[in-house]
């Protein structure tokens, strides 16, 4: 029998490229999503469901039509300044909704999840490169938001069977090769996306805040990951949980970093456009460098990034990018 697997929020971004490995790996899928952010032309396998997480009556008919296997769990408010400005509005969609689907995987006892978490839970840590067993001390309600998911995740783990895998995000990149999938968030801050709008001519032109950081140019480092490999871990993450893996909380990243300069030098080198970049203020709470320590994710998934490489990333991002805008056109 095929494994049928719920995946929340997988008409987004992150999420539609997770559905379409898990359809091409031969997954039953159902959507879950608002599409308050996502797309219904993103899910590329299985069935697509509207809904919202924070709708606990449509979510248990779900679990009762289907027997589901496993969760993925991606469905959430994911900017930060936003998050500064409206809390209440991350921790009911991240924090109290993942409480809801909780609720429900507990009642039809549905006992694997993977969980959509990031580095932001990390805070403003000493060390640059950043282990798994760093204390979690966010400094912004999206990182508490998803902190306190993760605690819930954990507990419930500990008073059942529930096993899971966390996966903290460092900065997530770049599009489907094949140009069927990207981002198409309007309003996106991402940097990568960002410099490609403005490489199109979706932007007039881009800030960098703050270049007097202790790097090498002045400005942030960052770990950036293509968006395929945070995929492929989330499908490995499954099939280790499938064999009869224990819970784990993974970092997903490269680890080594690039600075902000470094990678709108990439983004204008590829798409030969040299377009305007000024120069502003630091915005609070942004750490000088991030970047992830792998080591438990290689290890425990054997997950071997195949895209490792900035090049590829901008390049593939900048593909979508010219992809999204001619299709906006059309």
């Amino acid at each position: 029998m095929t494994d049928k697997v719920l995946v929340t929020g997988g008409a987004g971004y992150i999420g539609s490229h997770v559905v379409r490995q898990l359809g091409e790996a031969g997954y039953d899928v159902v959507v879950y999503d608002n599409l308050s952010t996502g797309h219904a032309w993103a899910v590329t396998h299985g069935e697509l469901v509207v809904g919202d997480l924070a709708d606990t009556e449509a979510l248990n008919a779900l679990f009762e039509h289907h027997r589901f296997s496993a969760v993925l769990h991606f469905a959430a408010h994911i900017v930060v300044p936003e998050s500064v400005a409206a809390p209440l509005k991350y921790y009911s969609n991240n924090t109290r909704n993942t409480l809801n689907l909780l609720g429900v995987m507990n009642r039809h006892g549905v006992s694997r999840i993977v969980f959509s978490s990031t580095a932001a839970v990390y805070g403003m840590p000493e060390q640059t490169v950043l282990t798994e067993d760093l204390p979690l001390a966010p400094i912004n309600p999206y990182g508490a938001s998803k902190m306190m998911s993760e605690r819930m995740i954990m507990d419930l783990a500990n008073a059942s069977d529930l096993t899971y895998v966390i996966l903290r995000y460092f900065n997530v990149a770049g599009a489907d090769p094949q140009t069927r999938l990207g981002q198409a968030t309007p309003e996106a801050t991402h940097l990568i996306k960002v410099a490609c709008e403005c490489a199109t001519g979706a932007r007039d032109g881009m800030q960098i805040f703050g270049t007097d950081y202790d790097t090498r140019d002045g400005t942030c480092v960052r770990d950036y990951i293509h968006v395929e490999d945070l995929a492929s871990a989330h499908v490995r993450a499954l099939e280790y949980m499938n064999q009869g893996g224990d819970s784990q909380v993974l970092n997903c990243g490269y680890g080594r970093g690039f600075t902000v300069r470094e990678v709108i030098d990439v983004v204008q080198r590829l798409s030969g456009v040299a377009f305007p970049v000024s120069e502003t203020a630091r915005r609070a709470g942004d750490p000088e460098a991030l970047m992830a320590d792998n080591t438990r994710i290689r290890g425990t998934l054997d997950w071997q990034p195949a895209y490792d490489d900035l090049d590829t990333i901008v390049q593939t991002a900048l593909d979508w990018e010219r992809h999204w805008q001619a299709r906006q056109n059309s």
